[in-house]
């Protein structure tokens, strides 16, 4: 089994949840996040004095899968949550080791399959 954990821009939230629809993925656990990578931040203009905004807004998405979905989710991720500007985010794939469904007791897979 694959943990895919997705950084996005907020406003993607919609598009990657279609695209993981499409893809076949019923579940995934979405956190409000913040954080900065290359991005670096930004300046905003608050009551007419200037700050720097250091950890901007983000989604993080968390879907755990079979080891044969993994890829693709990766893909489906890329696609609905790109625009290709600096900020879109990043994708990683960590492997997860069990699961247990805790109303069934189900392990591995079983546990991670609709149901």
């Amino acid at each position: 089994m694959k943990k895919i954990e997705a950084i996005i821009k907020p406003f993607k939230l919609d598009e990657a949840k279609e695209g993981l629809a499409k893809a076949g993925i019923q579940g995934l656990t979405v956190s409000e996040v913040k954080g900065f990578g290359r991005q670096k931040g930004h300046t905003e203009l608050y009551r007419g004095a200037e700050y720097v905004v250091d950890f901007l807004p983000k989604l993080k998405l968390e879907i755990v899968v079979s080891d044969d979905q993994a890829e693709k989710v990766v893909l489906a991720l890329q696609k609905s949550c790109q625009t290709g500007k600096i900020g879109d985010g990043k994708i990683f794939v960590l492997p997860v080791e069990d699961a247990v469904r805790i109303r069934t007791g189900e392990h591995g897979d079983a546990a991670v399959d609709a149901g």
